[in-house]
This record gives C-alpha cells, sequence and structure tokens, in this order.
C-alpha cells in the first residue's frame, strides 16, 4: 500500500479513554531511553527524517517518509485504539524484532528498526498522560553531547548516537555498474552535478538546443493521493550558445510555458521552471518508454492493427491540443516524438518547443523533413498541418523506412507515392493519400475526423 492510502476509518467518534502511544527512542549501544513521543488521539503516525513527519529521526539512513502506524479500529470494537499497523514506506527496510516487514500488526512492547544499523524505536500502549507531550521531535530534541567545558581537551566525548547521527553517509560499496541507486542506502550512488535541489545522474539525451538529464529531486512533487511523489525527473539545460540567439530562448520559453498550462495524460507534466548562473532549465514528468523511432528501428515494422492504433492515440492528443480555447499547432508530430509509454503502452507526445498558436502571424519555418506538410515549410502553419504528419509517420512504422524514400514530384509538389506502398489495405492508403493533400481545405479538417477514418480501417 502506498503512501497516503487510508486503511482505518477516520470518522470514527475518539474517545478519552485511548490508550497513549509511546515510541521511545533507544541509545544504539545501551538500548536506554533518549527520548519519547506520546500520542493520545491520532489515527495515523507517520516516521521519518523529512520535517513534516509526526516523529522525527534526523538520520542520513532514514528515508523522508520512512513508515508509517496506523490505527486499525472498527465499528463495534471493544477496545478501541488496541490495535496498530506498521507499514513500511522505504526502499532501506523497516525491521520488527530483527525481520524485515512490509506491513504488520504490532504488538506490544515492540522494538521498530528503521534501514539495518538505523535508530530503533520501542513501541508500547498506555502509560502516563503527561500534559504537553511532544508529538513532534526535531534534530534539536534529541541528545546533546555537554559542549560547556572551555576546553576541548577536558571536553566529554561526543555521545554514541549524535556520532552515529553525524556519522558519513553510505560510501554505496557492491552496487551494480548500471545501477543509479544504492542498494545499502537507497540514494543515488553516483550525482554527476547538482543544479538546485535538482540531482544530475545521467545524460538522457543532447540535441541543438540542449541537454535532457534525467535528475533526482529528493523533496519529489506531490502526486494525487495513494501515489508515490515523482522524485526521478528530466531536467533540460539550454546549451550556453543558443542562450544568444533571441529566436532559440523564444521556443525554449515557450515549451515551458505551453506544458505548464496543459493536462492531458498524454502530454509531459511541467514541474519547473528557471534561470541559474544564466542557464535556463526546465523540469518535467519522466516517462519510462521508447519513442516509436527507436521501437521501430529495434524490433522492425508493426502491424496495421498497432500503427492505427498509434496513430488513433496521437490524434486524441492532437484533439486536445487543437480544441483549446486558444489552439495550438504542435508542428514537429513524427515518430521520434512519440512516446510508447511502458507503463501502458500508450502514447505520449514529446518536444513543445515548436509549439504555436493558431491565427499567429507566419514566421519561422519548423519542422522534421518528410513529415511537415508544405504549408508548414513555408511558416504557415494551421492545425490541419499537424494532421498530415500522421501520413508519413504511418509509413515509417509499417515499413521501418523514412517517409522521404516515398515521396515523388507530380507537377509542381511532391506527393507521396502510395503505390510503393501496395501491401497495405486500399481503404488506409485512401487515407493516408487524403491527409496528405498538399491543400489543407482538402484534408480530414480534425484530429477526431481523422480518428474516425483510421478506425474505420479496421472495420472494413
Amino acid at each position: 500500500m502506498l503512501w497516503g492510502q487510508q486503511a482505518v476509518d477516520n470518522s470514527l467518534p475518539l474517545s478519552r479513554n485511548l490508550p497513549m502511544v509511546s515510541l521511545t527512542l533507544l541509545h544504539p549501544d545501551t538500548q536506554q531511553p533518549l527520548h519519547t513521543w506520546r500520542f493520545e488521539q491520532e489515527t495515523r503516525l507517520r516516521i521519518g527524517r523529512a520535517a513534516e513527519n509526526d516523529v522525527v529521526l534526523p538520520a542520513a539512513i532514514v528515508s523522508r517518509f520512512h513508515a508509517e502506524l496506523r490505527r486499525l479500529d472498527a465499528p463495534g470494537d471493544l477496545d478501541p485504539g488496541a490495535r496498530w499497523q506498521l507499514i513500511n514506506h522505504s526502499v532501506n527496510g523497516t525491521y520488527v524484532n530483527g525481520l524485515a516487514i512490509a506491513q504488520i500488526q504490532l504488538v506490544q512492547p515492540t522494538l521498530i528498526e528503521f534501514a539495518q544499523g538505523g535508530p530503533v524505536l520501542r513501541f508500547e500502549l498506555g502509560g502516563d498522560r503527561r500534559k504537553g507531550a511532544q508529538s513532534v521531535a526535531t534534530p534539536a530534541a534529541l541528545p546533546q553531547p555537554n559542549l560547556e567545558s572551555a576546553s576541548s581537551a577536558t571536553a566529554p566525548k561526543e555521545s554514541p548516537l549524535r556520532r552515529w547521527l553525524n556519522s558519513p553517509r553510505c560510501d554505496h560499496a557492491g552496487n551494480p555498474a548500471e545501477a543509479l541507486f544504492c542498494i545499502h542506502c537507497g540514494q543515488p550512488v553516483q550525482v554527476q552535478k547538482t543544479v538546485r535541489q535538482y540531482q544530475v545522474l545521467r545524460v538522457l539525451g543532447r540535441g541543438g538546443m540542449g541537454i535532457t538529464y534525467l535528475v533526482w529531486n529528493s523533496s519529489g512533487v506531490p502526486r494525487p493521493k495513494g501515489l508515490a511523489p515523482g522524485k526521478l525527473q528530466v531536467l533540460k539545460e539550454m546549451n550556453a550558445d543558443m542562450a544568444q540567439i533571441p529566436k532559440a530562448q523564444e521556443l525554449f520559453e515557450r515549451e515551458a510555458r505551453t506544458l505548464k498550462n496543459l493536462k492531458h495524460p498524454g502530454i509531459p507534466k511541467y514541474y519547473d521552471f528557471f534561470v541559474e548562473k544564466n542557464k535556463k532549465y526546465l523540469v518535467m514528468e519522466l516517462i519510462q518508454g521508447q519513442d516509436l523511432e527507436k521501437y521501430v528501428r529495434q524490433n522492425g515494422p508493426v502491424s496495421v492493427e498497432t500503427a492505427i492504433a498509434w496513430m488513433v492515440q496521437t490524434c486524441e492528443i492532437l484533439a486536445y491540443l487543437h480544441s483549446r480555447p486558444e489552439p495550438m499547432i504542435h508542428r514537429d508530430v513524427k515518430p521520434g516524438n512519440l512516446l510508447l509509454r511502458h507503463q501502458d503502452q500508450r502514447i505520449v507526445l514529446l518536444d513543445f518547443g515548436a509549439v504555436k498558436a493558431a491565427g499567429m502571424a507566419p514566421g519561422t519555418r519548423i519542422g522534421a523533413e518528410g513529415y511537415s506538410a508544405p504549408e508548414q515549410i513555408q511558416g504557415r502553419p494551421v492545425t490541419q498541418s499537424d494532421l498530415y504528419s500522421i501520413g508519413p509517420s504511418l509509413i515509417y512504422v509499417l515499413t521501418g523506412m523514412s517517409a522521404l524514400r516515398f515521396y515523388r514530384r507530380t507537377e509542381a509538389m511532391q506527393r507521396l507515392d502510395l503505390e510503393k506502398l501496395s501491401g497495405l489495405p486500399r481503404r488506409l492508403q485512401l487515407v493516408i493519400w487524403r491527409v496528405t493533400e498538399p491543400n489543407p481545405s482538402d484534408r480530414y479538417q480534425t484530429a477526431q475526423e481523422l480518428s474516425e477514418a483510421l478506425q474505420g480501417c479496421l472495420n472494413a
């Protein structure tokens, strides 16, 4: 069960006779009590390194949100507050009386260890109800060494607990060569550099505009209830030389503004945009998957049914963009920008740096050769220009060959030569022919219309 999910009925009336919950931090060597937290009415207690927990354990080996205690009351319980469940949320593990657990109903007293070699809390029910009992601990609340001596030569040794809390982080020894995170402590094994709170783990790609990194954001991004924070993210860094070109700056900032205002499962989520040391950065959702260009290159052409399913999903995303209050034209629809998400095998549209609002004055000519409509090449894109790109994209995923190989010049224009696609169903050939008409008014006029035409090819 993930962090934030509820397994108890928090609407149950609270009784003044509930047993007190006591959590006592024990000395790592002598097991003597060092600090106690007491709770009376709570139904859920969070334990971890982050300050927002109910019990804060400021040790590097403890995860930010390490574990959770939940009261298991049910209607009709004769002894409310007597049953508690412990749930582990950390990759470093939580141990009850020496055994690793995922979740367990506690008996008491119980010793809970937070990661191997980590701090140990004793869980108990009952005890006195001293007024003002603490419910939140901070590092300052833990035992401190005696610093009153005027001479370091006569100062007492640092307490074992404080020495352990301040000990160096894990050295990450024994991890596989390709590991991103340590199998011992759960932290990044190697950080190439840090930009604000983002720790760069590896380069995902390099392009003319900049570099894309895989980063670890230890603070995470809030997700809907029941989902863990999104800590692995994508950081796009604009190249310093491109930052000197006004048009490049405009496109980079446009992508950030665009993503910030879009909410669709087929579009990466926007997280952050900032300038650091004169460099522009965009932070986005990490989507595990493979773009269709690489997929076909590795696995070969796909079936007609699969190709149509992919393009129908692409049409759904384009319909969302084209139907916004201010319609948007993507201008760079191609297999390399269509990602097949591993999680659900759905298409995600990438790279919004070329997005342009429909109705804007003609301007920069942007688009991939072989996938761009004639009017887009001339700097006058319309929403039907995005639909045009579906035709060449279909040809690539169905044949594994660049659409450029299928163009031939007729009179004063280039058209796709569908005679070379004789192995495709005739109805699908006609859809490709129509969506790539030179004149936008002769094409399908909406993404929905194109989607219906493609689905009709499966029913023929």
